[in-house]
């Protein structure tokens, strides 16, 4: 009768070796680090670090996430899941800067502001930015809530009720072809504005009754009412004056103007599937062609 066989203690074998005890573990986290199984990705990490840095490198703007370079590569036939991107992007210090989210709101606004079709509703406001000669400047612009698309911008030296009315006139006759009296009355649109001195001046509200356009007013001090317009205003700051100094407003206008076109043609936005604004317009267009 075989005696049944014992295994020895791993410390007598190490002590008979002339190991330590490092040896040891140092083989068995060796064994323990193997591959994944299952199939062997289309991509390898070096190839799409790579197809990630050539992007990063040819984009149209700044300090873009992992969700809109995955996008972007996934339109040019390259596969890979998100927590690949996340994974290789953090490795390599290639995600974008991390902005805490923070509410000062006296009066939260729980409901939403986005629409299901085109000129249905209209956000403006108006945004300070800074230049050498010129010194305070101001931007205004007017976007269209359902698909975050610029319809109209000005930039001024001075940000009165007149500046205010500027692209909101644009946007008018870009849409509907004219600035006659009534213009967009019947059509359902209606324009969100904030409190501020140009938007409760007379003028400026004389203007839009004159167009048919109906005012609605954001609650006070509650910037999610008007928060489409905001958050292009924060993109706007980080991707146009975080990034430039400009020593004219004409300096100013040059680059807002690239800015814009870029950002209605190639912004890609999450909210969207990652589309652009003018490819969510030219989706809705068609949608209402073939249904007429």
């Amino acid at each position: 009768m075989r005696l049944q066989e014992k295994a020895y203690p791993v410390r007598l074998v190490l002590q008979v070796a002339g190991l330590s005890s490092a040896a040891w573990y140092t083989r068995s986290r060796a064994q323990s680090e193997r591959r994944r199984p299952g199939p062997k990705p289309l991509v390898s990490d070096e190839e799409l670090l790579a197809a990630i840095q050539l992007d990063l490198s040819t984009t149209r703007f700044h300090s873009e996430g992992h969700k809109k370079v995955r996008a972007r590569l996934r339109r040019q036939g390259i596969p890979a899941g998100r927590k690949r991107y996340l994974r290789l992007m953090k490795a390599h210090n290639l995600l974008a800067p991390y902005r805490p989210r923070t509410n000062g709101s006296s009066r939260p606004h729980d409901g939403t502001i986005i629409t299901s079709g085109l000129n249905q509703m209209w956000g403006t406001d108006g945004k300070q930015f800074w230049t050498r000669q010129d010194g305070p400047c101001w931007f205004f612009g007017v976007i269209d809530h359902c698909n975050d698309e610029i319809l109209g911008w000005h930039a001024a030296k001075i940000g009165n009720r007149f500046a205010a009315m500027e692209p909101v006139r644009q946007a008018i006759k870009a849409q509907f072809g004219a600035l006659d009296q009534h213009i967009v009355k019947g059509t359902g649109l209606s324009l969100r504005e904030d409190h501020g001195s140009q938007y409760d001046s007379r003028d400026f509200r004389r203007e839009m009754n004159y167009l048919g356009l109906a005012l609605s007013p954001a609650f006070v001090r509650s910037p999610e009412c008007n928060g489409v317009i905001e958050r292009f205003h924060r993109t706007l700051q980080e991707q146009v004056f975080d990034v430039n100094s400009f020593e004219t407003i004409e300096e100013a206008r040059i680059a807002i103007t690239t800015f814009i076109q870029d950002y209605n043609q190639y912004r890609i936005l999450e909210r969207h599937g990652h589309r652009s604004p003018l490819e969510v317009r030219i989706e809705l267009q068609t949608v209402l062609l073939k249904c007429a």
